[in-house]
Order: C-alpha cells, then sequence, then structure tokens
C-alpha cells in the first residue's frame, strides 16, 4: 500500500533488545533457554510420544512456498536403470549399486527457522549490525549461531482454530497476543515466560485445497502488530515463535498496511528465533484428546554457511 507508514514510523517505539547480550550477540532470545529451562522442558514429558513437526519437502500434491520462490525440485541422479545393458552405473569390486538424488530448493522454502538477520529495515539487521553485512551471504546473524547452537525448552501449542471453533482460519483473520493468552487458559495451561509457541491455524489446508488459487490476493492469517504485542513478547522473554503458516504472521497489517511488521518487531527487534511452514495436525489431534498442551520442544536448522534461514525437522515429545 503505497500510504502506508514507513517500519521506522510503525515502530518508532517499539521495545528492543539490541545490547541485552552484549555486542557480539547473534541467537538473540534464545539466549533465554538456559540449561534450567531445558530441565524445565524436559519435565513437561509425560509419555515419550514423538512428534515431528517438518512438512514433506517434494509433497506430491505441492509445497506452499512464499509468493516469488519456487518448491523443491528432487532430481533422481542414479538408480538401478543406471546399470541396463550399456547404461554406464558406475562399477565398484563386490557389484554393489545404488540410489543417489539431489535437491534444487530454497532454503526457506519448507519447514524453517529465519537467521535473525533474514530482515531488517534502516541499514540495520538484528543487535545493530549493519545490513552491508548481508551482501553476498550474512556475515553476521546468519543461521550458523542457531544451528550451532540448537533449541530446546518447554513448548505450548495454542490452538488457534480449533478455539475458534473451526477448522482452519481464513485468509487475513487476525489474532492477537491476548488471543494466545485466553486460547492457553481455555486449553487448561496457562503461558509460561520462556516458553516456545506454537501457534495452531491450520491455514495450509487452503493451499492443498484450492492449489494455485491459493495465491489469489494472497494475505495470511496471523498475529498482528500493536505496542502492546511487542511488549508482551518482550516481557514473556519469548525465545521461539513457531506456526504453522509460510510467514508467522498476517501479510499485511490491517491497521497500517506494512508487511510484516512483527518479523521486523519481534525478530530483527527483540531477537526472537521465527519458525515457519510447520506441519502441527498430528501434534493437535493428540493435544486435543489427552488435554497436554506443553511439550519438550527440541530443533536445530541445518548448518549453511551464511544462510538466512534453513530446513529444520523440530521434534516434540510430550
Amino acid at each position: 500500500m503505497t500510504d502506508a507508514p514507513s517500519m521506522n514510523e510503525l515502530l518508532k517505539d517499539a521495545p528492543t533488545n539490541w545490547g541485552k547480550w552484549g555486542p557480539d550477540d547473534e541467537v538473540g532470545a534464545l539466549n533465554y533457554l538456559t540449561p534450567g529451562e531445558v530441565m524445565r522442558g524436559i519435565g513437561s514429558v509425560r509419555t515419550g510420544r514423538v512428534f515431528t513437526l517438518q512438512r514433506m519437502i517434494g509433497d506430491p500434491k505441492g509445497d506452499p512456498v512464499w509468493p516469488g520462490r519456487t518448491p523443491a525440485v528432487r532430481t533422481q541422479i542414479l538408480d538401478e536403470s543406471n546399470w541396463y545393458d550399456g547404461a554406464g552405473g558406475p562399477e565398484y569390486p563386490g557389484g554393489l549399486h545404488y540410489a543417489d538424488d539431489k535437491l534444487d530448493a530454497f532454503l526457506q522454502g519448507s519447514t524453517q527457522y529465519d537467521a535473525l538477520g533474514h530482515l531488517w529495515y534502516d541499514g540495520k539487521i538484528w543487535n545493530g549490525y549493519d545490513a552491508d553485512t548481508t551482501v553476498g551471504g550474512l556475515d553476521k546473524a546468519s543461521i550458523m549461531p542457531i544451528a550451532e547452537r540448537g533449541v530446546a525448552g518447554r513448548g505450548i501449542l495454542l490452538d488457534i482454530a480449533r478455539w475458534r471453533g473451526k477448522e482452519a482460519l481464513d485468509p487475513a483473520e487476525t489474532f492477537t497476543h491476548e488471543d494466545l493468552v485466553a486460547c492457553a487458559e481455555a486449553q487448561g495451561t496457562p503461558i509460561e515466560k520462556h516458553d516456545i509457541l506454537v501457534v495452531r491455524t491450520n491455514y495450509l489446508k487452503h493451499f492443498f485445497d484450492k492449489g494455485d488459487a491459493f495465491y489469489d490476493d494472497f494475505c495470511e492469517p496471523g498475529l498482528t502488530y500493536s505496542l502492546e504485542l511487542a511488549q508482551w513478547f518482550q516481557d514473556m522473554e519469548i525465545p521461539n515463535l513457531a506456526t504453522d503458516t509460510i510467514a508467522n504472521e498476517v501479510t499485511y497489517d490491517p491497521g497500517s498496511g506494512v508487511a510484516l511488521p512483527l518479523h521486523c518487531a519481534l525478530m530483527r527487534n527483540l531477537g526472537v528465533a521465527l519458525t515457519e511452514i510447520c506441519d502441527l495436525e498430528e501434534l493437535a489431534a493428540d493435544c486435543a484428546e489427552d488435554g497436554q498442551f506443553t511439550f519438550f520442544y527440541v530443533a536445530a536448522p541445518l548448518k549453511v554457511a551464511k544462510a538466512a534461514g534453513t530446513p529444520v525437522n523440530p521434534v516434540v515429545i510430550k
């Protein structure tokens, strides 16, 4: 929208954690996940049931990706046909044959973590590093510090779709931090400081139902910016926000028209790690059945030098 305010104007009073963990920090709010927080997460385990949250790469039904990105393409390089008569498959002593394949994909084209330097405004990324450090690859606040550190703590599922009595949220449907709090209380487990927030909208059901029409007038549902929301994230010392949508927030803020302001308010300013495109359906069904919405959450994005984000397969243990 041409009449939308600048990000500087919209976020001029927003809180910041720059410098909180020193001038060289590159993992931001994940610093809240101390060994004590890891043990608190482990303390949530009741049955040992395990859930993985990554969406399949190369789904025959399609891969939901941000507009402008293309789905991953897996190419078979070797298979048994390479050893058909005269096909020229490699020969090894003993006669073994093997399959080999490769993937051509956007690093943020599947379930993934954003690097804290993935998005910025006013020439500065997380912790005040100059945006020029992103040229040719991220020299600061890339995915590597997060990948090397890993993420582990208490997670809590906030099933907004089920709480609102919907199979899936609608395009551009919004909710606030107050809705997150109310949802948690309705589920019987309040949000606590340092919780990893795992938010279900089931919005990507529309992608599989609609196909290419999913991208018409594209605007995902999600959290919408307010100063109060940003302050709540800072006060609650939230380390990580994970959702089942492509970009973790409503695409265009309905009040201001600004695109993705929470990426800036939460990730760029507060250092909150963002996890996107999670598959929460099996986990959500299980939580609804047994009434346990907290769990031990563990994740480690792939280690790719200078990357702005990489795929991940988060693991939940209940």
